[in-house]
């Protein structure tokens, strides 16, 4: 089945761009120049992944990607010239599932979504049923993709989710950040072994996990690793 995406961005030229190469590989494309067409669209065509731009006129980018992940958890691939750490941060705390940085290469860009698409995918079949960590402290549910830590519901973007079931997939191996960013990006492009850390630093917020007894715990030197063992 053909797979949809929308492309939010104000430069014509660049839409154009983009969608060029996406309809090359088999992709149907809608496109919105500003953030509340893109909001519009995305509650209609309901798009399999959104292209976003966080330099949008009137409403910005990241409001954009938090107000879409009120209702959905569409995959987000941000594409933006705001290249410094900090904005690179704040995209994935609002819920960026890549983050891409213009000038870029059209064909990174495809391959990019072709990742992160083939991830949600796998994730929707999973069939796996819900298993408990640290008697009872943690529940994962990966068919339903659910979260519950103490029994309280947990809200985790699609990376987050899977970062944290990457880790509970054998508790106690320490995996190194670039392992990780396989896992849960789909590519192992070494700019983004950090961003790593910032979705750590989000799951153990909302996971209430705070020293000495940590869910997630820092190996140093290496990376993380799941401190807490699966119930029998």
């Amino acid at each position: 089945m053909t797979a949809t995406v929308l492309v939010v961005d104000d430069e014509a030229k660049l839409r154009a761009l983009v969608r060029d190469y996406l309809e090359r590989d088999g992709y149907a494309v809608l496109e919105a120049a500003d953030g509340r067409r893109a909001l519009d669209l995305a509650a209609g065509a309901h798009p399999d992944l959104v292209i976003l731009d966080l330099g949008l006129p009137g409403l910005p980018g990241e409001e954009v990607a938090r107000l879409l992940r009120k209702t959905s958890d569409v995959p987000i691939v941000m594409l933006t010239a705001k290249a410094g750490e900090n904005d690179r941060v704040m995209g994935l705390r609002t819920g960026a599932d890549d983050y891409v940085v213009k000038p870029f290469s059209p064909r990174e860009l495809v391959a990019r979504v072709e990742a992160v698409l083939r991830r949600a995918r796998g994730a929707r079949a999973e069939t796996t049923e819900a298993v408990s960590y640290g008697g009872g402290r943690l529940r994962i549910d990966t068919e339903r993709r659910e979260v519950l830590a103490d029994g309280r519901p947990v809200e985790l973007t699609r990376t987050e989710f899977d970062l944290l079931t990457a880790l509970a997939s054998r508790p106690g191996r320490a995996w190194t950040r670039m392992e990780l960013v396989g896992r849960v990006q789909g590519h192992t492009f070494e700019a983004y072994e950090r961003t790593i850390d910032v979705h750590v630093k989000n799951v153990r917020r909302k996971l209430g996990d705070t020293p000495p007894s940590r869910v997630v715990v820092t190996v140093p030197g290496v990376g993380y690793k799941l401190g807490i063992d699966r119930d029998a």
